[in-house]
């Protein structure tokens, strides 16, 4: 069973920047998609990045776009997602997920969440 850490959430003002983590149990270096999804109180889990490991392609949606990248480190078995000039809209959970289909909700592991808190 892979196991999934998120670090890194905070309260922040808007316009600043946060820098999140993923620290997996396992070897990243093959897992072919991985990505941060984040939820909403009263809405649905949206994904936010993704990363293909075949090509090193990336993946964002478009409310993030610019101010969002995603990255990993495969000798540290960590994924992050460096947020920047962070909105009040970005507020949410946020989540890793590894072992699935890029731009899909079709991931296998999940970590618990790391909350994000932007104050305007």
């Amino acid at each position: 069973q892979v196991q999934l850490v998120e670090s890194g959430g905070d309260s922040v003002q808007a316009g600043g920047s946060l820098r999140l983590s993923c620290a997996v149990s396992e070897d990243i270096y093959s897992r072919r998609c991985m990505g941060w999804f984040r939820q909403a109180p009263g809405k649905e889990r949206e994904g936010v990045a993704h990363h293909y490991s075949g090509t090193g392609k990336t993946y964002y949606t478009d409310a993030v776009k610019g101010r969002f990248t995603i990255s990993k480190d495969n000798a540290k078995s960590t994924l992050y997602l460096q947020m920047n000039s962070l909105k009040p809209e970005d507020t949410a959970m946020y989540y890793c997920a590894t072992d699935g289909v890029c731009n899909t909700h079709a991931y296998k592991y999940w970590g618990q969440g790391t909350q994000v808190t932007v104050s305007s």
